[in-house]
């Protein structure tokens, strides 16, 4: 059984709603799925007159946990067309596992979220994708076998980079239908491929 880990972080909710949806994915294709989000980094009482989403279930992640998982699913917000800097903060701590090779041959893929349809999506998976080869994950996308992405009826998220959402300008937009489906389809997608690597 493939072990994934579905790592995310989110300061409204947008990505942990996409994370819970990568995650039940994953788990429909027979993986063992543990969720995690990345340490917040912006001082509390700032995060709460910001409108943080400070009651998310998900437990903190340790960077060794990385290193248990034959699989990591990275979800992140975008800021300015980058990850967010709460997440490029904990990668940054993997030096020693790069040093080993700790997670050479590993799967990974990137979902993720903006303000508006061409606020950074795709950048923001492009640009996370050099940090994970450096440390040596394989990188799976959202193949056009998902059939949700070729749609045009609606505004909404989802490439062949990754899964993605929308979040409007003021964070009202909730994960639609489509947006969800593409994020279990990628988790679902990356469980079965590692377990085509690691079985």
């Amino acid at each position: 059984m493939a072990k994934v880990l579905v790592l995310y972080y989110s300061s409204y909710g947008h990505i942990e709603r996409m994370a819970q949806a990568v995650a039940e994915g994953a788990r429909e294709a027979g993986a063992e799925v543990g969720v995690r989000r990345v340490p917040e980094t912006v001082p509390e009482d700032v995060a709460r007159k910001s409108g943080f989403k400070l009651d998310q279930k998900a437990a903190v992640a340790r960077i060794e946990e990385l290193a248990d998982h034959d699989a990591v699913i990275f979800g992140t917000p975008t800021r300015f067309g980058n990850m967010a800097g709460q997440m490029k903060n904990f990668l940054d701590q993997a030096g020693a596992l790069w040093m080993q090779g700790k997670l050479v041959g590993k799967v990974a893929g990137v979902f993720t979220s903006s303000a508006t349809q061409h606020g950074g999506q795709e950048s923001t998976i492009l640009t996370f994708h050099p940090v994970l080869l450096h440390l040596g994950f394989i990188i799976v996308g959202l193949p056009y076998a998902f059939q949700g992405q070729m749609g045009y009826s609606e505004v909404m998220g989802n490439s062949p980079y990754g899964a993605s959402t929308i979040a409007g300008g003021d964070g009202r937009r909730q994960p639609s239908g489509v947006e969800l489906e593409g994020a279990r389809y990628q988790g679902r997608h990356i469980a079965e491929i590692t377990s085509k690597l690691h079985g």
